[in-house]
């Protein structure tokens, strides 16, 4: 035993000899101990006899034993005789015994833990298998006394509890609110039950409850026209719940399907957007808005769209567009650039998918053209047939076999709108989709497919054939025919900006440029860009995938998104939001999965430019033979177009109350003037008026006119606009001259999303006096002094040529002035001889007071004649007028109802004098 000499060996220690019972030949003198055989040392015991007859002996250790240093000791013992005599001599030896020495422990040491604090965080509301293990040590050298038997929680009241392995559970759910932090201490035994020599103290942090996901998300944000590029998640991190992670994918989706095509574009039309691209000139637009000139897309209906391009709608059956032959014509040639936007499905929403499917087994086509070259006939269609797109071109109908260019798409079946931009240097065809570029594959062998009829003919919508097929086809080719065709294989979906432009094809750029969107997705600063993460963003910048393997630069990636839109008028609305998030962690049963989410960008109002026309008077006044000359007379010759900004400042900060509105002058592009004759239209056998046609081929400006307005339609600067609008002349037949015709002025921009005031100018024809004398001018200035309301005229503000021998005079204003000088005669006439009548009574009364108070006292009577009141109201001048006493009477003409002129009878009192208008 431990910390005892004696040695307990089981079976005991005999030595036996045969010699017994001689006397000191048949005992046993003593015991030799020898180290053992894996030569463990026998220094620490001895062995002694305790009965020589008997050969009883005891093994003993010279030393204290410690099981903790050595639990066992192996040793050999050896017993020898006495001999022949009480010397020893000759004395014999036995053979050798092992001996096992194990040294029993005792319980003298405690246990010890192995760590003096043990910590663990946890979040709230959960309970948990094991929150944290404490683990105590026993230095006893035996299972018994070294084993830990059980711990045990010393605090009181504290809502956990421990296992006999050290393991510590809470026993309800933890609140973060009601206790941050729980601190308590623990004990160990051991089997002996001795306790730990210093208890452990266990601290559990409470955290809040952890979800897993983005946090910092807002749903709403605004953004201003005019701010550029604005971060888009400022705020946003990914919280794992302390997941380990290897791989993070988050998408951002910004929709904008429902603004026209599918994102904010400038908002011109089609033309001037080609126009500010570069675009070489010469396209024809196969697809132009419904007039008396292009009347063969009056059938197809049009479809509101919150752009400024017009959006036909195809049924694939009843709306097809058949092109006129002359413009048909325009467009031949194996060297061509065909553009078109297009949406498959239609405006409404998307069919069901079996609908869908079964809807576009059959192929449908888009454009299908047969044009004249000198002596042959070419034929191209482009259709559509699943999610594929095809392009036929037959370089001469009467050849066997069509080149089949074919290309797979997934654009051309999503329902949504996709720019197509197909150039053709035949046998060479390059497609951009959404700007980019897509090789076809090659199909030469088409099998039977019969060549069209060589007859000259363009449809959009659909393909054509011969109602009946004639009999008598020549190799494979049928001949010319005119009989009524049919449409066959429609489409069924949304056309708009349809053109083709004759001769080489478009580059690159411009083609990029014409889909490019001005508002999108973007990244801040690529360089910042973490180890490992990747960005990619798709042509149309409405989607955007970050990829990475690191949260904190994850996050940081994440907080770079921006929302970008660089038109200085952006359309206002709502941009929904998606962000998609995808975990991929090293246990794949566990993984965190994270939901949608969603919100909205809001596109604030922008501020509306003010386009303002001014520098023409309300009057142009100028003789009638200038009207009459070869140029006629420039009608808006000082036409000024300003364009400002109106916006809000805060003027509180300057020291003034309330705020106010400034107004910058910035540049703009118009895209549209209009001047229109108000009344009655022009009548081309009298006059029209004179625009330069080579300076607007010159600026690239279109030009509608017609006897009801001229529109010039094309985006340009103001400046253009000036000088064209500048040299805009009326010109009138001989004799055609009336006295007064108006005109209105207005402009607009982004296709009169922004118009102008309206600038209204009369224009007055000054007669010279010889020719109002003659008796046909003299009975139409007549009529116009007696109907004034058909001619309401102002002429004020005119500037009239300079005096010369026969004066140029207003025709009306002269009859007026003729006209109050006769009735001022009469009126004199009339006065003078009532005078003298009083006065003869008054003489003939001899001064007789009662018959003299009967009479009128008319002394003070006096009669105010303005000849000029007319012409002055016709003129426009406003006289100095005050207004009239409460005496004042106003008694009108009988013989004149218009009030041209008036009769002013004033009863003169105390010290008034008459007042002259």
């Amino acid at each position: 035993m431990e910390n005892d000499n004696t040695v307990l060996l089981n079976p005991p220690l005999f030595a036996l000899d045969k010699d017994a019972p001689l006397h000191y030949a048949g005992e046993i003198c003593g015991f030799r101990v020898h180290n053992g055989p894996g030569g463990s040392s026998s220094a620490q015991f001895e062995a002694v006899v305790l009965d020589r007859s008997t050969g009883e002996g005891l093994v003993r250790s010279k030393e204290p034993l410690d099981c903790e240093s050595q639990k066992e000791h192996s040793f050999t013992i050896q017993a020898y005789d006495c001999g022949e005599g009480p010397d020893g001599t000759n004395s014999k030896k036995s053979h050798k015994a092992t001996v096992h020495v194990r040294v029993n422990d005792v319980n003298e040491f405690s246990p010890v833990f192995v760590e003096r604090r043990y910590e663990a965080s946890v979040p709230e509301g959960r309970l948990f298998d094991r929150i944290v293990r404490v683990e105590a040590v026993d230095a006893d050298c035996s299972p018994q006394y070294s084993q830990i038997c059980f711990y045990d929680i010393i605090t009181p009241n504290v809502p956990f509890t421990i296992d006999n392995d050290g393991n510590i559970k809470n026993t309800e759910p933890l609140d973060s609110k009601r206790q941050r932090v729980h601190s308590f201490w623990v004990t160990a035994f051991d089997c002996g039950k001795n306790r730990a020599q210093a208890d452990a103290q266990v601290i559990v942090t409470v955290k809040p409850s952890c979800k897993p996901g983005w946090i910092g998300w807002t749903k709403r944000l605004e953004y201003t026209p005019g701010s550029g590029s604005i971060p888009l998640f400022p705020n946003l991190h990914l919280e794992t719940c302390e997941e380990t992670v290897w791989n993070i994918q988050a998408t951002v989706e910004l929709q904008t399907g429902h603004i026209g095509k599918g994102c904010d574009r400038d908002s011109y039309s089609d033309r001037s957007v080609r126009r500010l691209c570069g675009a070489v000139r010469g396209e024809v637009d196969l697809l132009p808005p419904p007039s008396p000139a292009s009347n063969w897309t009056a059938a197809v209906p049009t479809l509101p769209s919150s752009d400024s391009s017009l959006v036909f709608s195809f049924n694939g059956s009843t709306h097809v567009a058949v092109v006129p032959d002359s413009i048909a014509s325009a467009v031949s040639g194996d060297h061509f650039t065909l553009q078109l936007w297009m949406r498959r499905g239609g405006a409404s929403t998307q069919p069901p998918a079996n609908q869908a499917r079964a809807s576009r087994k059959e192929e449908e086509t888009i454009i299908c053209s047969t044009v004249k070259n000198d002596d042959s006939y070419s034929h191209y269609s482009l259709s559509v047939h699943g999610c594929r797109l095809s392009l036929f071109y037959w370089p001469d109908v009467s050849t066997a076999r069509p080149v089949k260019f074919l290309w797979k798409l997934e654009q051309v079946c999503d329902s949504e709108w996709h720019h197509l931009s197909l150039s053709v240097q035949f046998p060479s065809v390059t497609l951009y989709v959404d700007g980019v570029t897509f090789d076809p594959a090659l199909i030469h062998d088409n099998g039977a497919i019969p060549n069209p009829a060589p007859h000259q003919r363009l449809v959009i919508g659909a393909c054509w054939e011969p109602e009946e097929k004639p009999k008598d086809i020549v190799n494979n080719t049928m001949p010319e025919s005119k009989d009524t065709v049919k449409f066959v294989s429609g489409y069924k979906g949304l056309l708009s900006g349809v053109t083709v432009r004759p001769g080489n094809v478009e580059p690159h750029s411009v083609v990029e440029c014409l889909y490019a969107c001005r508002e999108g997705l973007d990244f801040g600063d690529l360089e910042t860009l973490g180890s490992g993460m990747k960005v990619h963003v798709n042509p149309s910048q409405s989607v955007l995938v970050l990829e990475g393997d690191d949260i904190e630069s994850f996050n940081r990636a994440v907080q770079q998104v921006t929302y970008r839109n660089s038109l200085r008028f952006a359309t206002p609305g709502v941009r929904p939001l998606k962000l998609t998030t995808s975990l991929r962690c090293f246990s794949e049963e566990s993984c965190l999965s994270l939901r949608q989410l969603e919100g909205y960008l809001v596109v604030l109002q922008p501020d509306a430019p003010q386009i303002s026309l001014s520098g023409v008077g309300p009057h142009l006044a100028r003789p009638a033979a200038e009207f009459e000359g070869p140029q006629g007379v420039p009608l808006f010759p000082e036409l000024r177009i300003v364009c400002s900004l109106s916006h809000a400042v805060n003027t509180a900060a300057q020291g003034m109350e309330g705020g106010a509105l400034m107004s910058d002058a910035v540049a703009h592009t118009l895209d549209g003037c209009e001047v229109q004759p108000l009344g009655e239209e022009l009548n081309p056998e009298r006059e029209e008026l004179l625009v330069d046609m080579e300076a607007l081929k010159e600026r690239g400006l279109d030009i509608i006119n017609t006897t009801a307005y001229i529109a010039i339609t094309g985006a340009e600067s103001i400046s253009v606009y000036e000088d064209v609008l500048r040299s805009i002349r009326y010109r009138l037949a001989k004799g055609s001259a009336r006295f007064e015709r108006r005109f209105r002025l207005s402009c607009s921009e982004m296709n009169g999303r922004y118009t102008s005031n309206e600038l209204t100018l009369e224009v007055n024809f000054l007669h010279s006096l010889d020719s109002l004398y003659h008796p046909s001018h003299l009975l139409a200035s007549q009529q116009q002094f007696l109907h004034p309301s058909h001619h309401t005229g102002e002429l004020s503000g005119h500037t009239l040529p300079n005096p010369h021998r026969n004066s140029v005079v207003p025709g009306a204003a002269t009859v007026i002035i003729m006209v109050c000088v006769g009735f001022l005669v009469v009126m004199v006439i009339l006065g003078v001889f009532r005078i003298r009548s009083i006065h003869r009574r008054s003489e003939g009364a001899g001064g007789g007071g009662k018959e003299g108070s009967n009479q009128w006292d008319d002394s003070a009577l006096t009669i105010i004649v303005n000849p000029m009141e007319t012409y002055e109201n016709r003129m426009g001048i406003a006289p100095d007028m005050e207004e009239c006493d409460d005496e004042e009477e106003v008694v009108d003409s009988p013989d004149d109802t218009s009030d041209d002129q008036r009769i002013i009878i004033k009863k003169e009192g105390r010290d008034s004098a008459p007042r002259r208008y």
